[in-house]
């Protein structure tokens, strides 16, 4: 399913291990004033435990939508330090300069794929810091990219195969369409997996 908040247009998929009721991989969209943060969560290993420790990071970061990001994490960092921890990447795209801010810690990747473009220079990574937040927090590097109508920003966490970029489809232009499609082909099985497909539309009149 595809959905729309301001700005944005988004969806996601994701699946739990098998044998697991509840997936400890989240993803959470939060809008503020001509804005939007998007997120993926991975709480660490699979079950219960991990479904709270991503749990209680989502709602420090719907909380928090419209502040910088590294107090964001900050916070997060504080809120969840009696959980096993999560690793996570956020963007916040602001409307007013068409910019989106990122970083991540840990292994949760984030790709912004340029409209219009489709070689390897249209893309640009994250820059993930190893650790955990809740209970080792690495410097954060971020960074602020200058983003157009129709850039595409997709996350995944590990439970999703490397090499997930060279399936994407660009003709599935539902971002929910192509998180499942994602999904379906990359999910190691291993683990919990998670797709979260984002499209920049621009400030809208």
């Amino acid at each position: 399913m595809t959905e729309v908040v301001p700005i944005l247009e988004w969806g996601m998929a994701g699946a739990p291990f098998e044998g697991e009721v509840v997936s400890g991989d989240l993803a959470v969209v939060a809008p503020f004033s001509d804005g939007a943060l998007v997120a993926a969560i991975d709480g660490l290993g699979h079950g219960p435990e991990a479904a709270e420790a991503a749990g209680a990071a989502a709602v420090v970061l719907e909380e928090s939508a419209g502040d910088p990001l590294d107090t964001v994490v900050q916070r997060c960092h504080e809120r969840i330090r009696r959980t096993r921890g999560v690793v996570m990447s956020l963007a916040s795209f602001d409307a007013r300069t068409c910019s989106m801010s990122w970083t991540g810690v840990g292994n949760v990747a984030a790709v912004l794929l340029r409209a219009g473009d489709s070689g390897s220079s249209g893309r640009e990574a994250v820059q993930n810091r190893g650790g955990v937040v809740g209970y080792r927090l690495p410097t954060l590097s971020i960074r602020t990219l200058v983003v157009k109508a129709g850039d595409l920003l997709i996350m995944a966490t590990d439970g999703i195969q490397a090499g997930f970029l060279e399936g994407i489809n660009r003709e599935e232009s539902a971002p929910g369409v192509l998180a499942g499609s994602l999904l379906a082909k990359f999910s190691s099985g291993t683990d919990d997996a998670l797709v979260v497909v984002a499209r920049y539309n621009g400030r809208q009149s």
